[in-house]
């Protein structure tokens, strides 16, 4: 706590709010595309979108129905809704009766086979990133990729890292400094992570056919699995925490063992995986049978980032040029808000992730991340029973307890930002989120389950009826015609652009992974 409180101290004195005005912020957000009567899309990704591979806003994750929306980074906290808003109205123009799912949790979804498989052309890029998710299917199954959620992007300007050096008397390069800095946020934000998902998690119910034929310990009604008081379904060992990854021990300690031990994964042949084959016959199953076949494979809660070259490695990326931002990825979609999140949870990210940095930030030794692990799954499950006890550093405490003394902490943090960007909208953000804390039943997750309730629907009901509503919003609003059209020319563009890559391959695709799995 000394550290936490001389850090904002040097920073209030130093007037430091003048640099957090160049925080850059980035949005990417996932939404399945489901007919009217509920199930997934089989249409492939329509092309008046553009192209998946190439175009910089409008893409696929897993599934072929599966969009992914990215917004541009910003400095005006304004910018990324508004984007978003702009993207979801000019896709809706042009997937015909098609709906958005609002839902983390997927739609009816029967069959692995009736989820397709995201496919990008006939360049070796393209191909990779189809066969990649070929192996995701065969490792994890398809339906337990069709999870969808919000990933928020985040980076401090070079005036507040300079600041903070200068402050903290470091010495040395620079981008050494930042990735230091930031792999003391990433460490704190996996030890306090239940908060947002607290906070956050919208996901208590979902769809009986997602868990068809799978052992569970979830209550039922009407087609409907839930838990009374679980706040995030989708972050609990039913979505990406999968199994097959508990073993490994990603170190975030610093940038060269984060990439030491991501390599090590990616190198290391696994049995399992190896039965399934790598290539059978002309067709490639994965591309290849270890740990991870590539880096995006392991899931983690947050993720530090640089953005990459055409065919570059993350991890190479990272290690040659630095952390550049990180990537918050505990966010489930927010089925009340249109786009799925809303300023004043932006807000509040730009909070916690400020606390992540400023407090101390020890070493994650193995027993660490155990009680990490621990704490969440009891938040996911339990979380809206603020007696529920956590352990911090190996003592019990009440989520209720420890979520107030957080959020009391957070308070000078948010006069800080409050004083770059004027107002009081930061410390309203953080008293919304006490509210939350002193009456679980206003948490979004409490919400969705009284919806449920007191409508007597089951999940796929209100998920339907909020998709509903949200495409009517949508396409009730006015689009603007210049960005209209340039997401029209974007479009176009990309599609000529996968063409010039298809065109222009010489490469054999055999030699291409060669050449791109190589030290």
């Amino acid at each position: 706590m000394a550290q936490l409180e001389q850090r904002i101290h040097a920073l209030l004195d130093s007037d430091a709010a003048a640099t957090l005005a160049g925080i850059r912020r980035g949005i990417e957000k996932e939404s399945l595309r489901i007919t009217t009567d509920g199930t997934l899309a089989q249409t492939p990704h329509p092309p008046a979108l553009g192209s998946a591979l190439t175009h910089p806003y409008i893409t696929t994750d897993y599934s072929e129905a599966l969009l992914e929306f990215i917004t541009p980074p910003s400095t005006e906290l304004h910018k990324p809704l508004e984007f978003l808003e702009q993207l979801h109205r000019y896709v809706y123009s042009h997937i015909g009766d098609e709906v958005l799912w609002v839902n983390s949790m997927p739609c009816m979804i029967r069959n692995d086979d009736d989820v397709p498989v995201a496919q990008y052309g006939s360049s070796n890029v393209g191909r990779m990133k189809s066969v990649y998710r070929e192996g995701l299917g065969h490792r994890y199954g398809r339906k337990m990729q069709t999870i969808a959620g919000i990933h928020y992007n985040f980076s401090y300007p070079e005036e507040f890292w300079k600041l903070n050096q200068v402050l903290e008397g470091e010495n040395g390069p620079l981008q050494d400094y930042i990735s230091r800095r930031y792999f003391d946020l990433t460490r704190n934000f996996q030890r306090y992570s239940w908060l947002l998902v607290y906070l956050f998690g919208a996901s208590p119910a979902l769809c009986k056919s997602f868990l068809a034929g799978r052992e569970h310990q979830l209550d039922t009604f009407d087609h409907t699995l839930f838990k009374p008081n679980a706040t995030s379904l989708r972050m609990s060992d039913l979505g990406y925490q999968n199994n097959a990854q508990s073993s490994l021990a990603i170190s975030y300690n610093n940038l060269d063992e984060y990439v030491a031990t991501l390599t090590h994964a990616i190198k290391t042949p696994e049995p399992a995986y190896d039965k399934i084959g790598v290539k059978v016959g002309d067709d490639y199953r994965q591309l290849n049978a270890n740990i991870l076949q590539i880096e995006n494979e392991y899931y983690s809660s947050i993720r530090p980032k640089r953005t990459i070259n055409k065919g570059e490695r993350p991890t190479t990326a990272l290690q040659q040029r630095g952390v550049e931002y990180i990537e918050i990825r505990a966010l489930d979609l927010n089925p009340f808000e249109p786009v799925g999140i809303n300023q004043q949870e932006i807000r509040f990210l730009d909070l916690f992730a400020t606390y992540c940095l400023l407090r101390e930030s020890p070493q994650l030794e193995k027993c660490d991340l155990h009680a990490s692990k621990e704490n969440l799954r009891k938040v996911v499950y339990e979380g809206r029973n603020t007696a529920t006890e956590l352990c911090n550093w190996g003592k019990s405490v009440s989520l209720k307890d420890w979520a107030s003394e957080k959020l009391t902490q957070m308070q000078p943090i948010a006069e800080l930002f409050d004083r770059t960007h004027g107002g009081t909208n930061y410390s309203d953000a953080l008293a919304r989120q006490q509210e939350k804390v002193d009456n679980p039943d206003t948490t979004p997750s409490a919400r969705i389950l009284d919806k449920l309730e007191s409508r007597q629907q089951s999940f796929f009901q209100f998920a339907m009826d909020q998709a509903l509503a949200h495409r009517d919003h949508f396409l009730s609003r006015q689009r603007c015609d210049e960005t209209n059209q340039r997401l029209e020319q974007l479009a176009e563009h990309s599609l000529t652009e996968q063409r010039h890559w298809e065109d222009a391959e010489t490469q054999s695709f055999e030699d291409y992974l060669a050449d791109y799995f190589r030290d």
